[in-house]
């Protein structure tokens, strides 16, 4: 048998593997043979010394030719199938809008550059709000597309990364991380859970009159809202189990967040302090002749202020409504949880030192020449050099840098839609078409009003919009006859509430939006409907108590 064995190695067909096994048992059976009991008595082929020679001379032939036999090679798995990065179709829809603009011959009074540049920033928009990509991809995608047709330089398309909003609004980011790492966000959010925890519309009313009562002395409300309220809100949203992470956002926090963020632009509106543009407002209205006190500014819009500070909440909670309305357990639990954190930690302390410092140059920084990014940087400086955050954690904060590189870049292309004509000549043109109207002054006011309102679409800061166009349709407001005083107050105090309507016309925007918590669409049909609330009280209910102050 150990013959045959070896015989069918000399095969060629017998692959070497299994010769060299074959060989190794077939030695091992003569061994084995040689060596039994029935081989008793013949005399041995191989002595003890040899035996044991053999046997390792097959093992190491074994073990040397297994090596030389190469393992088989796993099958390759199948390629992955090609996925797109990006909707094609919703960024289809974005770029044939701008190419279909762009071929249409501008109107008269409007030059190619700024009707090309006004095609892209159009596109630009319908993209930020269908998203194909992420927004800040869509924003880089829009500036590249400004820089690929030689609309913008490559400086005039980054112009608006040396603006103060974009930088101050991802600091407040940074800060946040900080004031929710330490533990000291969960510990004021347990706070307040405890004291008027026991509805939702409770805890969203503290953050509303504790926001609007520091208003008037921080006069950034990127700072105010993005840098304090942001970061408490979302503190508050976590401890409550609301998480966009975890897809538990509807539970509180988008609630939460909207109705705060809606709320910022009706206490901005409220104070002359209360927002970086509200100076400009007034100086441009003494340009025209017409003077605004902080006092009258602030009595002029107490009485609509407060109407809409009690009532948005409400308006939300009914068309916005949070999954969770009642916690009435939630009280004693946060005080349990107030227990169990026990006395203030080292980093808590830090950057509770932080926050003050912080806010305290952001009321009184103005009169010592420091302006609120400088004063953010103070306060982040303190943080990293204590180790409550670090750098590395600031650059993973995704949601910082997509706000800010989306932002800047819409500030940068309305900014120059403003220097290329475009927004001087939509002003002329709505100036002589209200005025050939012929109509009574109450009426030609609500219709600019109504555009000089909706016309915020176009832009992405307050500012830009006061400096385009306040002037321009102050002058029409006056000319058809409404009262100087109230005109200049009305539009200036409407310059604040108009930021509600997107995710990038007022500074306190870009962080709540950007937490993930309301979905762009809900987002923009909530501006919109409280737009026309806001607009009714103003003009309403602010009109007849502007005639019981003598404003006309």
């Amino acid at each position: 048998m150990a013959i045959n064995m070896m015989r069918s190695c000399g095969s060629k067909t017998a692959t070497p593997r299994v010769c060299v096994v074959t060989k190794a048992a077939a030695s091992l059976k003569v061994v084995a043979q040689r060596s039994s009991p029935l081989s008793a008595g013949r005399p041995s082929l191989l002595s003890a010394p040899r035996l044991a020679s053999c046997v390792a001379s097959r093992q190491r032939l074994l073990i040397v030719n297994s090596a030389a036999v190469p393992a088989p090679v796993p099958a390759k798995a199948p390629a992955p199938a090609f996925k797109w990065g990006a909707n094609m179709k919703d960024l289809s829809i974005a770029v044939g809008i701008a190419c279909i603009m762009w071929v249409i011959p501008p109107p008269v009074g409007v030059s190619m550059k700024a009707w090309q540049l006004l095609s892209v920033f159009v596109g630009t928009i319908v993209g930020i709000i269908t998203t194909p990509l992420p927004l800040g991809a869509v924003a880089i995608l829009g500036l590249g597309a400004a820089m690929l047709t030689k609309v913008l330089t490559f400086a005039e398309a980054f112009s608006a990364f040396s603006s103060e909003i974009p930088w101050l609004i991802a600091i407040a980011y940074w800060l946040a991380g900080g004031f929710i790492k330490s533990g000291l966000g969960n510990r004021i959010a347990y706070a307040i859970v405890a004291a008027f925890g026991k509805t939702t519309l409770g805890l969203t009313y503290s953050l509303v009159f504790a926001e609007a009562l520091l208003s008037p002395a921080i006069p950034s409300v990127a700072a105010r809202a993005g840098g304090i309220f942001f970061p408490l809100a979302k503190a508050l949203c976590l401890a409550c189990g609301s998480d966009p992470e975890k897809g538990t956002q509807k539970k509180i926090g988008a609630y939460v967040m909207q109705t705060c963020f809606q709320t910022s632009c009706v206490s901005s509106a409220m104070f002359i302090t209360a927002m970086a543009a509200n100076p400009l407002s007034v100086n441009l209205a003494a340009s025209a002749g017409i003077e605004i006190s902080w006092g009258l500014w602030a009595l002029a819009g107490i009485v609509p202020g407060l109407v809409c500070l009690v009532s948005v909440p409400l308006i939300l909670y009914a068309i916005f409504p949070p999954e969770v309305k009642d916690t009435p357990d939630a009280p004693m639990t946060a005080k349990k949880e107030l227990d169990k954190l026990g006395p203030l930690s080292t980093n808590e302390q830090i950057t509770a030192g932080a926050f003050a410092v912080t806010v305290g140059l952001w009321i009184f920084g103005g009169s010592i020449g420091v302006n609120a990014v400088a004063a953010a940087t103070v306060g982040l400086f303190i943080l990293l050099v204590t180790n409550v955050i670090t750098w590395k954690e600031c650059l993973n904060n995704n949601a910082a840098w997509d706000t800010l590189t989306w932002f800047a870049a819409l500030i940068a292309m309305a900014a120059y839609l403003n220097k290329f004509g475009f927004i001087p000549w939509f002003s002329q043109t709505v100036v002589k078409a209200v005025s050939s109207l012929g109509l009574e002054w109450q009426a030609a006011f609500g219709i600019v009003v109504g555009l000089y309102f909706y016309s915020h679409y176009f832009f992405a800061s307050g500012a830009a919009h006061i400096g385009a166009m306040y002037s321009a349709f102050l002058a029409v407001a006056t000319a058809c006859g409404t009262p100087p005083l109230l005109a200049a107050i009305a539009l200036a105090q409407l310059s604040n509430l108009m930021g509600c309507l997107t995710t990038y016309g007022i500074g306190s925007a870009p962080p709540y939006f950007g937490a993930g918590y309301v979905p762009q669409a809900d987002w923009l049909k909530n501006g919109f409907i409280l737009s026309v609330f806001y607009l009714s009280v103003w003009m309403g209910i602010g009109g007849a108590w502007w005639k019981v102050i003598g404003l006309w």
